[in-house]
Formats: C-alpha cells, sequence, structure tokens
C-alpha cells in the first residue's frame, strides 16, 4: 500500500506541488497586502499537528532524504520556522510547557514522569480558550507531567473530534501522532521504503548495519506520519473550515537516535515548526515563507491566545510570536534537563542565532549513562558494542565519556555539536555572553531543578515546590550559587565547598558536596572534612559524601554509606544510590551490596510512573 498521499483537498490535488520559489513570493505578496478582511468578529479556529520524537526531518527544511508531500505543501502555503526548539529534549516535561506556558524548571516539574503539583493559579492554557467560547478537544496524548487538569477539554481521548463543536463555535483541536516514536525502533524491523545504504550518518554515530538501518526505517516512519497527516488536512477541507483554520504542525522533541532524544543538543531540541494562517486572518500572519525567529515551547500557550484574541496571563513565561498580542522577537531560547527515567543529571542551555551553550551540573557522569529504555534500540546497543570493543574514532567515543562543564558549538558551521569551542579564544565573547545568560535566566525564572529531587516532597510539604520556593526564607540563590561554583573549576574552591557542608540548608550541602567529585584535584586535608559529614541527616547529601569519601579512597566508609541509602524505603533515595554506585570503577561489588542490588533488581515501587526505575538501575549493575 503506498504511504503518500496524493488525495484531494488542502494536502493534495487542489493544491498542486509547486516550486518553493513560488510558493514563498506567493506567501510573501499575500502578506504584504494592504488592509484586513471584512472577517467582523470572526474567530479562527486553531488546530495544532503533533508529532513524537522528531526533528525537522521533512522536504521543507532541505532534507533530501525525506518523503514528506503532505508537510512540504503545507510549508508551501505556510510559514517555515527555521529556529523552533523544545524546551527539554523528552516528551513528559516539554508537554507541561506546551500546555502551561510555564518551564518545568521553574515549577518544579522537569523531572522525567513526575507527578508533583502546581498551584490551582496556574492553568492549562485551553481553559482561558474553552471559557472565551471555544470548543476545545485533545486526541488524544496528555502526558503532562503533573496532576491533570480535565476540564481544560470539553473531551479528550482518542475520539475526541472538532466536529462535535456547537454551531459556528470555533475550535483548538489536538491531533496527536506517535507513529514516528523512539519505540517504532525497538523490535527487528525490514526497511521497506529507504535504502539503509544511502543513509546520512551523523558523525558522532558508527556507520555500523544497525545503526544506517535504523536510521532507514525512521525516515519510514517519518513517511508514514506524513500521510496521517495529509488525512488530517483532507479531513478539515471536507468538513469546510480549511480556510478557517490555522494549522500548526511541530514534533514534541527532537530524536530519536541515541544522542537526540533525551540529549542537549540541536539533534534532541531542534524541532520543526509549520504555521499555516488563511488568507483571511492574514493580520495574524507573520507574512513570510521562512523565518529565522528564536521560537521556544514556552511561547505556544501565549501565541495560541493571543491568535484567538486573548490576553495571556502574566504567569506565562513565553513570548507570543502571532496575534494580536505578539511580543517582539526573543534573543535567546533556554532548556534544561532534569532525571531522565532512572539516570539523574541536570543540564541547562541557551541558545541564540548562532551558538548552542551547553552547562552541565554533573560533568562527572558520561552523557550515555545507561537507560533501559534508549538501550532497546538495536543503533544504540550497536554504539555501545562498538565502544566496548574499541572501535569507535575520538567523536564517536565521546557520549561514553565525561562531560566538560561547559560547551560551545558554532551551529551553522557545526550542526551536529561535535567541536566544543569552550575553550578556543576566539569565542570567548560569546562564551561568557551566552554563560551571564544562562546564569541570569535560572534566577529569573527561580530554577527549582537543583533541589534534589529525594526532599522535593519533604521541603514542599502541602503545597507545591513552586509555592515553597517563594517563600522569602527558601535559599534559591545559595543553592543555585553553589551548584554553580562546584561544577565548574571546582578545585579551585573546596575551601568554600567545604565550609558550605555545614550549611543549613540540604540542598546546599548536597551541591558542596557534588564539587569533591568533580573537582580534578584531591588534597589530602579535605579526606577528614567529608569523613565528619559522613552522618549528614539529608539522604541527598550523604550519598554525594559517600561518592566523594570513594573518589577520595576511603571506600569503606563510602561503601557503607551506600549500601544504607539502597535499604531505605524512599525510592529517589535508592535510585541516587544505584546511579552512584553505577558510576564507580569498582572491580566487584560488595557480596552484601550485590545481594541487595539482585533484590532491588526483582523489587516494585508504589511511586505511579516510576514503577520500573529502581529495577532498571539495578539491573544494569548486575549485567555490566
Amino acid at each position: 500500500m503506498p504511504l503518500r498521499h496524493d488525495g484531494p483537498g488542502f494536502a493534495g490535488g487542489s493544491l498542486m506541488r509547486v516550486g518553493r520559489g513560488v510558493a514563498a513570493l506567493a506567501v510573501v505578496t499575500l502578506g504584504a497586502c494592504s488592509g484586513t478582511p471584512d472577517r467582523a468578529d470572526e474567530r479562527p479556529n486553531i488546530l495544532w499537528i503533533t508529532s513524537e520524537d522528531n526533528g525537522p526531518f521533512l522536504g521543507a527544511y532541505g532534507d533530501s532524504l525525506a518523503d514528506t508531500p503532505n508537510l512540504d505543501r503545507l510549508a508551501e502555503r505556510g510559514t517555515v520556522y527555521e529556529n523552533a526548539f523544545a524546551t527539554t529534549p523528552v516528551c513528559a516535561p516539554a508537554r507541561f510547557t506546551l500546555i502551561t506556558g510555564l518551564y518545568a524548571n521553574a515549577a518544579g516539574t522537569e523531572h522525567m514522569r513526575s507527578r508533583y503539583p502546581i498551584p490551582g493559579t496556574i492553568r492549562f492554557f485551553p481553559e482561558y480558550l474553552r471559557e472565551a467560547g471555544y470548543h476545545t478537544t485533545n486526541n488524544r496524548k496528555k502526558d503532562y507531567n503533573t496532576l491533570d487538569r480535565p476540564e481544560a477539554w470539553v473531551e479528550s481521548s482518542e475520539t475526541a473530534s472538532y466536529r462535535t463543536r456547537g454551531p459556528g463555535q470555533p475550535f483548538f483541536h489536538v491531533r496527536n501522532f506517535t507513529v514516528t516514536h523512539e519505540s517504532s525502533l525497538h523490535d527487528p524491523i525490514d526497511t521497506q521504503i529507504h535504502d539503509p545504504e544511502a543513509m546520512r550518518i551523523p558523525p558522532y554515530h558508527p556507520p555500523t548495519e544497525a545503526i544506517k538501518t535504523d536510521w532507514a526505517h525512521y525516515y519510514d516512519q517519518v513517511t508514514q506520519l506524513d500521510a496521517m497527516v495529509g488525512e488530517v488536512l483532507d479531513d478539515l477541507e471536507a468538513a469546510g473550515e480549511a480556510e478557517n483554520t490555522i494549522v500548526f504542525y511541530f514534533s514534541d522533541h527532537g530524536g530519536v537516535l541515541g544522542r537526540s532524544k533525551r540529549f542537549m543538543f540541536e539533534s534532541g531540541l531542534h524541532v520543526p515548526l509549520i504555521v499555516y494562517v488563511p488568507p483571511k486572518f492574514r493580520d495574524l500572519a507573520p507574512g513570510v515563507a521562512r523565518t529565522d525567529r528564536l521560537v521556544s515551547f514556552v511561547d505556544f500557550p501565549k501565541t495560541v491566545l493571543s491568535l484567538a484574541g486573548i490576553e495571556p496571563p502574566d504567569d506565562m513565561q513565553g513570548s507570543a510570536f502571532l496575534g494580536a498580542y505578539r511580543d517582539l522577537p526573543r534573543d535567546y531560547v533556554y532548556a534544561y534537563r532534569g532525571r531522565m527515567d532512572e539516570r539523574f543529571e541536570l543540564v541547562r542551555t541557551v541558545r541564540d542565532a548562532e551558538y548552542l551553550y551547553v552547562r552541565n551540573f554533573m560533568p562527572h557522569r558520561i552523557y550515555g549513562q545507561h537507560l533501559d529504555y534508549l538501550w532497546r534500540a538495536p543503533s544504540m546497543r550497536s554504539w555501545y558494542a562498538e565502544f566496548l570493543a574499541g572501535r569507535l574514532n575520538d567523536v564517536q567515543r565521546r557520549f561514553f565519556e565525561t562531560k566538560p562543564a561547559e560547551e560551545l558549538y558554532h551551529v551553522a558551521s557545526d550542526p551536529h555539536n561535535v567541536r566544543n569551542l569552550a575553550d578556543d579564544p576566539g569565542h570567548q565573547e560569546a562564551l561568557e555572553r551566552l554563560r551571564r545568560a544562562g546564569a541570569d535566566w535560572r534566577r529569573a525564572v527561580r530554577d527549582l531543578g537543583f533541589i534534589p529531587e529525594e526532599t522535593i516532597n519533604e521541603r514542599r510539604g502541602n503545597r507545591s515546590l513552586y509555592e515553597a520556593a517563594r517563600e522569602p526564607s527558601f535559599p534559591l540563590e545559595d543553592i543555585i550559587g553553589t551548584a554553580e561554583l562546584a561544577t565548574r573549576n571546582a578545585g579551585d574552591h573546596l575551601d568554600m565547598l567545604a565550609d558550605r557542608l555545614d550549611h543549613p540548608d540540604c540542598a546546599v550541602r548536597f551541591w558542596a558536596a557534588t564539587g569533591f567529585s568533580v573537582a580534578d584535584s584531591r588534597p589530602a586535608g579535605m579526606r577528614p572534612v567529608l569523613r565528619e559529614h559522613a552522618e549528614d541527616i539529608c539522604p541527598a547529601a550523604r550519598t554525594a559524601i559517600a561518592e566523594a569519601l570513594y573518589r577520595y579512597g576511603d571506600h569503606a566508609t563510602a561503601l557503607s554509606l551506600l549500601e544504607q541509602a539502597l535499604h531505605d524505603d524512599r525510592l529517589f533515595v535508592v535510585l541516587r544510590a544505584l546511579n552512584t554506585i553505577a558510576s564507580l570503577d569498582l572491580d566487584s561489588l560488595p557480596a552484601s551490596i550485590a545481594d541487595r542490588v539482585r533484590r532491588l533488581e526483582r523489587s516494585t515501587w508504589e511511586q505511579p510512573g516510576n514503577t520500573d526505575y529502581v529495577p532498571h538501575a539495578a539491573s544494569a549493575i548486575i549485567d555490566r
């Protein structure tokens, strides 16, 4: 059965396939017309078409391997955004931002598959549309990484449709497609459309058969996605709503092979975004065929409200890029990464028109920590096998090595982000500017990702972490400042970090202890200081001290502390200990720890969304 969609209507024959230059001229001419069409108080319908786990692998973005006629035609009639970015390279925290207009790290919801609450004053943005008379429907995925707000939707289900609205009622409809999700690569496949030998393998991947096949199969999935998008657009045409509806197409983050989804590079953060605005609403349109304006997911809710003529609420943190309330273009987009499934990590990025700046707050952890779901892809297992066999070059091997504290990439000349310019004298102005922008942003949004996850529930009590962090006594500057001090040039600050091991706040002590593992130097005088703090009452700080003691050579004390943590009944305390054990250069596990890890591999946990994390982390230790 052919997967190309060439039917009539919005995406097919009525549009015809015209040259991009002609299409661009038509759109620019349209946007340049003077005056506004006579549409009285008519409000546009708004349709979001979303896909999963794919970067801009479309013909409209110049990808010659892509077979995407429907999305390319949508692009010919609309605007292609060259610089659109997810706020995090994984679905659930990204979808939190898409539904609220808040950065997840500012709300305390950045960790994957968490269910931390947010204040009632923060609303899912379709509520504002519904109150304004819009028919709001979602088909079908939510996955918002917080407690649900079902009142945002008239209906959210596998059958939800804009066709159920009242006569003349405008709609906001979301249609989610999962065909390009990374799980499509987990089972053995036979590529049917794209030739594995024709794939352009990025320089960080070794060109193994499994990697070439997974790349080809992924392009097959994108082709299937394109056909599905064509059907949605044809349905819109058949309903008589194509010229009444503003259409967005975008992916929930980049992807999908290893080092894209979950990772803070262009491959994980850069997403396709196409927006079509019908001629009757041309006063709301950007008026260009392509734009290099920087756009972030945090901007999307404000933009939809702006298109609907609704003034966005003050608590939204983005900038509207279309509509009556559009803002000036932004200079930077920001992104964050916290825990992904069973692996703790903390990374922040800043992107401007030229550079990507990456700030690693756990540089002593390798990029490619073993993660059960990621390792299910044949390409990932093949890449790791090449690493173990010693057959990778420097670029390909880097994924399995520890990280620098800072990375800087010139995107136009290095789209795959493999040449780190952070130490290049010719790029110090950009480095310092983006470093400063990131530090200012973390404070402006009150970045809560620096709070160790095992302490969140105790710290927040009966409130959300967002509310708790706004109390005057909350030491967020001390926490963030210590994390910055401890994870870049940490060896220069060990005396200060030692003093902060006595700080009254647990998170400050956690980051201070982390600095002793990050630092290259191991002054003998610091070992007794660490031992003095080995019984810290904060489990996160105690585990960080255990790791530092192990690296300072006090293996007995360190392993005793880690074994103690493995017997805790709190999921994230146990998970932090397993992550730490996995990172240590252990020839063998002590018998008592090995026995406990084997028991944890068979354990079950009550916490929703996280039931497999401890068993997966334990299994990785046993199997290594």
